[in-house]
């Protein structure tokens, strides 16, 4: 694949069906982790207007940046520190519809308004963070969750090294 089509007259839930057969085509020859990874947060933040789209990679104790796109972004997280560290800490997702309350948030960018955790692992990561922000308050909601562990989901599936 090497042109994404993305309506964006489609509601947020038609968009997410469109794209993960273009997501799997496009990362489902591809092993390499990181590399599918990049091309992932690179189709979200295409197609949606979020602030900031990424990963974090566990390494030892903590999570380390990986690839993202949007701007700068902390780059080690402590186990159970933040949203992330939180998401890690309990193997769940987390939907934060206003980061000023949650408590001990870690304000990467000032403009964060909202978030969105998913965690997962491939055969190359115990622990990988889908780290999602948007400038917007509540812009994340349970559609996001089903089909960014849906997105997840895929690349456990085809990351394997």
């Amino acid at each position: 694949m090497e042109t994404l089509h993305i309506d964006q007259s489609l509601s947020k839930e038609e968009k997410y069906k469109s794209l993960l057969p273009q997501i799997e085509g496009l990362i489902s020859s591809e092993k390499d982790t990181i590399a599918n990874l990049a091309n992932v947060a690179a189709v979200i933040y295409e197609s949606f207007d979020f602030l900031w789209v990424g990963f974090y990679l566990q390494k030892g104790k903590e999570l380390v940046l990986g690839p993202f796109q949007g701007p700068l972004a902390c780059t080690r997280i402590q186990f159970g520190r933040g949203v992330c560290g939180k998401s890690w800490e309990i193997n769940q997702p987390i939907i934060v519809p206003n980061v000023d309350e949650f408590a001990d948030h870690i304000a990467c960018s000032s403009l964060s308004k909202s978030e969105i955790v998913i965690p997962f692992s491939t055969p190359t990561y115990e622990a990988i963070i889908f780290d999602l922000d948007s400038e917007k308050l509540a812009d994340f909601d349970e559609t996001d969750q089903k089909y960014l562990q849906k997105v997840c989901d895929l690349l456990n599936t085809y990351c394997v090294e």
